[in-house]
């Protein structure tokens, strides 16, 4: 119903109620009178003086009857909308002491009792995601500072121990230069999750948007992937139409590209390809990513676009991201106006991108 419904409601059924009791007045005077034209009267009947003084002043009684119905009608549909109005204001107090508790109201209000339920359940549904969300935040912060320690700890015990011994052989000292260096890497890595947090959170993306030529910016990307594609035993499978141009941020939708690379990498079994499709049909820019890797479960699929949630919830320093590059990546594709899918089944993940042009 809209909002002005009820109001239209009860203005028809105090306007009926009005013209229905002033009708009825006319009524009972008009049949009054037919009644007792029908009798022959003489001054001498008590009665007379009476019917005669009403005769008389007929228009002043009518009337005076007329706006008595009207006054009664009046105060008893005020008294009623003042409790209608109570009501609502009741209603709308228990949104905010008692959220979990449903509205009830009287029949005449039930699309606004409908209403307020409806607000009710989308509160009481966004608290609760955003009591999970921080809930999720802080444990990743934990998490991230655990993390954060364990590297840090191998960096500083390998240099202490190249310190304190200088003679140490020069493939020993490799080694743990090498050990070092991947740690501290590491570490920057986790720093710059921390990093990805803030930014998410505490500001909007903006795109600075030109015309890019999609075909040779993929292939860009994908090219220099092929040392950490070369790490993990994987190969590329590149099926990528040439000259497909898009309006578009190529700064942003390389993080989003960057994203969907690491997180195939991260999920595939060694000696598989991954599979990196780019096509045009009608006006619709399609983009696939697919790689061989454990079957997600429709349970995590459907949450795999949400900040912070993490596929791989065990810290492992080879998968254990911040949980926000899909969920930004699904932020700069819709603010691109595309839309970015997901799908897993026989052991293969597959993340898909549609832009309209």
């Amino acid at each position: 119903m809209k909002n002005n419904d009820l109001t239209k409601k009860l203005i028809r059924r105090y306007m009926l109620t009005v013209i229905g009791f002033i009708a009825l007045v006319f009524i009972i005077f008009i049949t009054a009178a037919a009644i007792c034209s029908r009798k022959v009267w003489y001054p001498e009947d008590p009665e007379y003086v009476l019917l005669k003084s009403i005769d008389n002043h007929k228009w002043f009684i009518g009337g005076l009857l007329c706006f008595t119905t009207w006054f009664i009608v009046t105060l008893s549909f005020l008294v009623k909308w003042t409790r209608y109005i109570n009501e609502i204001l009741y209603a709308s107090k228990k949104l905010t002491t008692q959220p979990e508790q449903s509205i009830v109201l009287s029949e005449d209000l039930k699309s606004i009792q409908d209403k307020l339920n409806a607000v009710r359940e989308n509160a009481v549904h966004n608290s609760q995601l955003a009591k999970e969300a921080e809930q999720r935040k802080n444990d990743l912060i934990v998490y991230l500072a655990h993390d954060l320690k364990t590297p840090l700890t191998s960096v500083i015990g390998y240099l202490t121990l190249l310190n304190d011994e200088p003679d140490i052989p020069n493939l020993t000292r490799q080694k743990y230069t090498s050990i070092a260096l991947n740690k501290a890497e590491r570490l920057e890595d986790l720093i710059n999750e921390f990093f990805d947090i803030t930014r998410f959170n505490l500001t909007n993306i903006e795109l600075d948007i030109e015309k890019v030529n999609l075909s040779r910016m993929l292939e860009q990307i994908c090219n220099e992937f092929i040392p950490i594609l070369s790490e993990h035993a994987l190969n590329w499978n590149l099926q990528i139409e040439p000259d497909i141009y898009l309006m578009c941020d190529p700064d942003k939708l390389s993080r989003v590209f960057d994203n969907l690379i690491r997180n195939a990498v991260n999920y595939s079994y060694q000696n598989t390809e991954i599979t990196c499709t780019l096509t045009k049909q009608d006006n619709e820019i399609h983009i696939l990513f697919k790689n061989h890797g454990k079957t997600i479960s429709p349970e995590k699929l459907n949450r795999i676009f949400e900040q912070f949630f993490r596929l791989d919830s065990s810290r492992a320093s080879s998968t254990g991201g911040a949980g926000l590059g899909l969920a930004i990546a699904k932020e700069i594709v819709e603010l691109h106006r595309g839309k970015i899918s997901a799908a897993s089944e026989n052991e293969s993940i597959s993340f898909e991108i549609i832009f309209k042009q």
